[in-house]
């Protein structure tokens, strides 16, 4: 039997209250930028949504900074509405960063993996600390690429570790299926180019980090495309952990990363060596 991939990967008809839910995403972003101390609108190229929102803890714990990175399938969502995102690993001692990016159509996907590369670079040029790429959705497929790329060929003045860890949730790491989907009408994708911006097809970022995590009420191919990566890149060499979110589906499965006493903030602290 042949698998419906419109059904599998459309989140918003898997789940009907999700305006309801990005609604106290925004709300939450809101109020969180209302209190937090940080820096808002920091250029890391010339995009009107080339910026990130960087949340300072009061005092720093760790060595490195989180990059999280918003979804929407490439295509919606922008950085103001997860503001809230940074308050948990924020309370633990580490310093997060919230980034934009161009959306397609406007631009390919390919060059949205190319402006998260120049984030990652500008955070490190900036403070001089590694970077922990996390993100929700295309999000997560965006923090596996900078964990998978070779810094060198961005900039040669680069450490080759600049991204020793990533934490994917929900994560996108086999583009292929997506062809198949409407969510490709704005992506543009054949067969060749979605397999060149799967990091799952990547040469594996042998000795470093990747966590993927999934909601275990989203469909068999979320729970796919997670469980294969950390397989995949595990038999590859690389420090791999699988975890599902009891009960959370695709949007739901963000609603623990705002509180520092989750497993998902401590998680991520624990990556940025708090």
């Amino acid at each position: 039997m042949s698998t419906d991939y419109e059904t599998e990967y459309n989140n918003r008809a898997r789940v009907p209250e999700h305006p309801g839910i990005i609604a106290g995403w925004q709300a939450d972003a809101a109020a969180y930028r209302g209190i937090a101390v940080s820096e808002f609108g920091i250029s890391y190229g010339p995009g009107e949504r080339q910026h990130y929102d960087l949340f300072k803890p009061e005092a720093v714990k760790g060595n490195a900074i989180v990059l999280f990175i918003h979804g929407g399938y490439w295509q919606a969502l922008d950085r103001s509405y997860f503001s809230h995102m940074a308050r948990g690993v924020n309370r633990l001692g580490v310093p997060m960063a919230v980034a934009g990016y161009d959306l397609c159509p406007q631009v390919e996907l390919g060059h949205i993996v190319w402006e998260l590369q120049q984030a990652a670079a500008a955070l490190w040029r900036q403070f001089n600390r590694p970077i922990v790429a996390s993100g929700h959705s295309a999000g997560g497929h965006l923090a596996a690429c900078l964990l998978a790329t070779d810094w060198k060929n961005v900039d040669p003045d680069l450490p080759d570790q600049l991204v020793p860890a990533a934490y994917g949730i929900s994560g996108l790491y086999n583009l292929k299926p997506l062809t198949e989907t409407s969510i490709n009408k704005a992506l543009g994708l054949d067969m060749e180019s979605a397999e060149r911006e799967s990091p799952l097809f990547w040469p594996a970022p042998s000795g470093l980090l990747m966590d993927a995590v999934v909601g275990g009420a989203e469909s068999d191919e979320y729970l796919k495309q997670s469980r294969r990566i950390t397989d995949v890149w595990g038999l590859e060499g690389v420090r791999t952990q699988y975890g599902e979110i009891d009960g959370a589906n695709h949007f739901t499965v963000l609603a623990d990363l705002p509180d520092p006493d989750s497993a998902m903030s401590k998680r991520l602290a624990e990556l940025a060596g708090a």
